[in-house]
């Protein structure tokens, strides 16, 4: 009797379905539904909210400009767009237009300057640094009304300590509320203190993300720390400077609180409107004299400048940076 030694084949091992080949039609529907629903679902908190507060009432106030409107009644006589007509030859707000545009770019041009230069002398290597970098963000936190009131002070025609250090050059007193430009500089000022260090920060944030290797290499090739900084810092955070571009455009020309604090309250911006801006000149015609379909008109208006002037500074500043 023989005995077979040779060994026996093990049955194979039955071959599991790739995942997903064989499964239900409905599960398969429902986990790419899963996988490209998502990611909306995440974001849509944003856009629900935009609409909310953002898109509606942009469409809410060009329906009202379109209309004699009378808040308290609901009342609202379709008028077209008289009220635009109306505007462009209104004088008081082109007087609105050129004050705003005027404070806007005494404000912005060394506002943006100085934050650039703030933020590349916090870059060197300094002792407490971070205590300067914290320091800058005081103007910010501090209350608009307590910028005001001090800068008012300052500004004093009899008392203020400007034209007291002015009187040591010759110049006399100078009423700053009154004339056009003087109330321009000192509204501009006020902009200038509170937001020069919020830029500077950004500006300092973007200048972190740049690769030390390439400052090296510039060292090496002989560059001077002023053509680094032309060469190199600048077209790094060209972005960065877009960006703060576009956010000093928008609040310098919606410019409310600190023309007001400096005007007393009130909403003409002086005698003359010699300081009246156009978000001034809405909240005057809406909730003073109650022509809102008036006001929503001007508020369209200022939307329109808005974005003629991010149009105009954006395509400024990458023809400076290089790019067409």
């Amino acid at each position: 009797m023989s005995v077979n030694l040779s060994p026996q084949r093990a049955d194979p091992a039955p071959v599991r379905p790739r995942p997903g080949r064989h499964q239900q039609p409905s599960r398969r529907f429902w986990s790419q539904l899963d996988i490209k629903a998502t990611p909306y679902f995440l974001i849509s908190p944003y856009f629900i909210l935009f609409a909310i507060f953002g898109l509606f009432p942009l469409v809410f106030t060009f329906w009202v400009s379109l209309h004699d409107y009378e808040l308290a009644g609901g009342d609202a006589e379709f008028t077209g767009f008289a009220n635009y007509a109306s505007l462009l030859t209104d004088s008081a707000f082109w007087n609105a237009v050129i004050n705003t545009v005027g404070i806007f770019i005494l404000a912005t041009v060394p506002q943006l300057v100085l934050a650039l230069m703030l933020a590349n002398a916090l870059n060197k290597k300094l002792r407490g640094r971070l205590f300067f970098r914290l320091g800058v963000l005081i103007p910010l936190v501090t209350s608009v009304v307590a910028v005001a009131i001090v800068f008012t002070q300052l500004y004093g025609r009899d008392f203020g300590m400007i034209n007291w250090i002015l009187g040591w050059f010759g110049v006399e007193n100078i009423n700053w509320q009154n004339a056009k430009w003087s109330s321009w500089i000192a509204i501009a000022s006020m902009v200038d203190w509170r937001w020069t260090g919020y830029n500077a920060i950004i500006y300092l944030a973007g200048m972190q993300t740049i690769p030390r290797d390439l400052y090296e290499a510039a060292s090496i090739d002989g560059a001077s720390p002023r053509r680094q900084f032309w060469s190199i810092t600048l077209p790094m955070i060209r972005p960065t400077i877009i960006f703060t571009v576009f956010i000093s455009t928008i609040g310098g020309l919606t410019l409310f609180a600190e023309p007001v604090m400096f005007g007393s309250n009130r909403m003409e911006g002086g005698s003359t409107g010699q300081f009246q801006t156009i978000a001034m000149y809405i909240v005057k015609e809406g909730f003073r004299d109650f022509d809102y379909g008036y006001a929503a008109a001007a508020a369209w208006l200022l939307f329109v400048l808005i974005l003629i002037g991010v149009a105009i500074n954006y395509t400024f500043v990458r023809r400076i940076g290089g790019t067409k």
